[in-house]
């Protein structure tokens, strides 16, 4: 995990050290020095590999984990039929009142204590 981490740093640290060799050797514009690339174009390079690479053993370590998950003998499936009960509610009871009755909104609040 730690590698991981440390890898792009590492390249970093690599193409400062060599800066010298990598603009004179391996630099790929190095017959346009219009263009002030000084080496970055092989840094870029080298990072976008290593990206394709990561991506690469991720792929990888995905579908590994995916055919041991399929592949693994140790698992046991069971299908039993489960009983179905079924529960039937009591009916609901409504009360119908009238719409015109008279209704006092006094009697609501005002009534003795419920005990």
């Amino acid at each position: 995990m730690l590698v991981k981490v440390w890898v792009i740093p590492l390249l970093y640290l690599d193409f400062e050290i060599r800066r010298e060799y990598i603009v004179a050797n391996l630099c790929e514009n190095k017959n346009r020095p219009q263009l002030h690339c000084d080496g970055k174009c092989y840094l870029a390079k080298r990072i976008a590999s290593l990206d394709e690479h990561e991506k690469r053993q991720a792929e990888k370590s995905y579908m590994s984990r995916l055919i041991d998950q399929v592949m693994d003998q140790r698992a046991v499936f069971s299908f039993t039929k489960q009983p179905v009960g079924i529960e039937l509610l009591p009916r609901a009871v409504f009360a119908l009142a009238p719409s015109f009755a008279p209704r006092v909104a006094v009697d609501d609040i005002f009534h003795p204590p419920l005990v």
